[in-house]
Parts: C-alpha cells; structure tokens; sequence
C-alpha cells in the first residue's frame, strides 16, 4: 500500500467511521459515504502529488538554479 492510501486510512478513521472506507460498488453503502470517501480520497491524493511536484521542482532549482517548466 502507498502512503497517501495508509494517510486516506487514518482520516477516513479520525471521522469516526469504524469500518473501512467503503468501494463504489459496496451496495450497503450509501451514495453520499462512498462519495465523500472519493473525495476525500482525492484530496489527500491531490494534496500529495502537489507536495512532491513542489519539493522536486525546488530540488531542481537547487541543483541547476532554474525553475523546471
């Protein structure tokens, strides 16, 4: 498992939900627990990617003294 998905895991648990976060098709779900676990989920993923999108950009400044892009 990659860390953002272990990070999903304990927000989602934080909430207050003692199960696991629910799959789309999981039909004892409700629509509006399986969408704001996406979202959630996305977020955090979203949150990750521009974190690490940032720190490799600032590292190539570093090393070569121009922004990549």
């Amino acid at each position: 498992m990659c860390w953002p998905a272990g990070v999903f895991k304990q927000v989602w648990k934080k909430l207050g939900h003692d199960e696991d976060a629910p799959d789309a098709t999981d039909e004892e779900r409700t629509w509006r627990e399986v969408v704001s676990a996406v979202v959630l989920q996305g977020a955090i993923f979203a949150g990750v990617k521009a974190a690490v999108d940032r720190g490799g950009a600032a590292a190539t400044r570093r090393l070569t003294g121009t922004w990549p892009g």
